[in-house]
């Protein structure tokens, strides 16, 4: 208990430093937290892929589009429970800042496809026999402040135009990590108007969702798709809803090994500057470690102060910065949310912080340690005075 109240009172002695040294072990490993969050966040979509969807593209590119009647023609392959369709709409809101991503689909096969996004039972059938009908995120209706029953003009990018909806209904996501800032609308509608406009674009889906009758069928289904369309006019490529996510990620790979270098790079610097911190305290104290020394306390009694004082003070900035993680990823979620529609954090990010703070002091504290443990007497009583 002796040692414990040494400890506590060497950590806090020097208020100024201490609280520098703890600021920045802090701010260390809020910045590590946050960054290992956006990372982790990055394959969010990949990690809640299911199992029993396939997404079908044209085989040159997803820019490609295909023929609606394929969609007859797969659902009568084996093992294909359900499949819906949709394009890519790319509108905009406004204005250009105002990005969120928004699609045509079929509504009532892709709502059931998936039930992640919860609707009550009234606005489902209002989306799905409303030709103009719209269904946007809780998060996206929030932000622009959006109720059912709003009219809601985007214009067209890769579809020109200015496209008015009527919302019928706002989704909330079945889970917590579920992207509530999408937009959907009927498929029937942009179909409707192409073939007003620009009629050699109509009767075409941007993609096909298929949901499988059991996951191991996934390889089957989809080497059937492709080979039902093979040597057509537009051939197709199949793969599992995870893989086409991965597609994606995959783009920006270098992106997130850079963020995790740096990630590293943050916990090494305050590492450095924590080491310097303590090897400057362990220098003015060798008299003090010389005259425990002589007042019969052992090498492992000074070693144990010295360690103790950088794990303290470690872990104090490691659970600051942890505590600080949590209302600066909400504010994340909140103001940034058309670029991170979810940022929670995670329990295995705060365990990765709390591991960090650790070897932070563990690090900063070798020298300090060794330094305290093994100076002689004479040595230390030498510099009193």
């Amino acid at each position: 208990m002796f040692i414990l109240k040494l400890i506590i009172r060497n950590a806090f002695r020097h208020k100024l430093r201490s609280f520098l040294t703890v600021l920045g072990v802090a701010i260390a490993i809020l910045a590590f937290g946050l960054l290992r969050t956006l990372v982790g966040l990055w394959y969010l979509g990949v990690e809640q892929s299911s199992a029993t969807r396939l997404v079908t593209r044209n085989a040159i590119s997803l820019v490609f589009s295909l023929p609606i009647s394929y969609k007859d023609r797969i659902r009568q392959i084996p093992g294909v429970k359900q499949i819906s369709y949709g394009n890519w709409f790319g509108g905009i809101y406004i204005d250009e800042k105002n990005f969120f991503p928004n699609f045509a689909v079929e509504p009532r096969s892709y709502l059931e496809l998936y039930p992640e996004f919860v609707l009550s039972p009234g606005e489902r059938d209002a989306f799905i026999h409303d030709r103009r009908g719209a269904v946007a995120g809780r998060k996206l209706a929030a932000k622009y402040r959006w109720k059912v029953g709003d009219m809601i003009t985007l214009k067209g990018t890769i579809f020109p135009g200015e496209w008015e909806f009527v919302l019928r209904g706002i989704y909330r996501g079945a889970q917590k990590s579920t992207d509530e800032t999408q937009f959907f609308f009927n498929w029937e509608y942009l179909n409707e108007t192409m073939k007003r406009t620009v009629p050699r674009r109509a009767d075409q889906a941007g993609f096909y969702m298929i949901g499988v009758t059991k996951p191991e069928l996934a390889a089957e289904v989809s080497q059937a798709v492709d080979s039902t369309f093979r040597n057509s006019l537009a051939e197709t490529l199949t793969e599992t809803e995870k893989a086409f996510q991965l597609s994606f990620v995959s783009m920006t790979e270098a992106i997130m090994i850079a963020i995790k270098i740096v990630s590293y790079v943050v916990i090494v610097i305050i590492m450095v500057v924590a080491a310097n911190t303590m090897a400057m305290t362990a220098r003015e104290r060798i008299a003090e470690y010389a005259t425990l020394k002589a007042l019969g306390f052992g090498a492992g009694h000074i070693a144990g102060i010295v360690f103790g004082e950088s794990i303290v003070i470690a872990m104090i900035g490691g659970g600051v910065g942890v505590l600080l993680t949590f209302p600066a990823a909400h504010w994340i979620e909140t103001e940034l949310s058309q670029f991170f529609p979810v940022f929670s954090v995670s329990p295995l990010t705060v365990y990765l912080d709390l591991l960090a703070a650790l070897v932070i002091g563990v690090v900063a504290s070798i020298f300090p340690t060794w330094r305290g443990a093994t100076i002689r007497i004479a040595d230390g009583l030498r510099r009193i005075g």
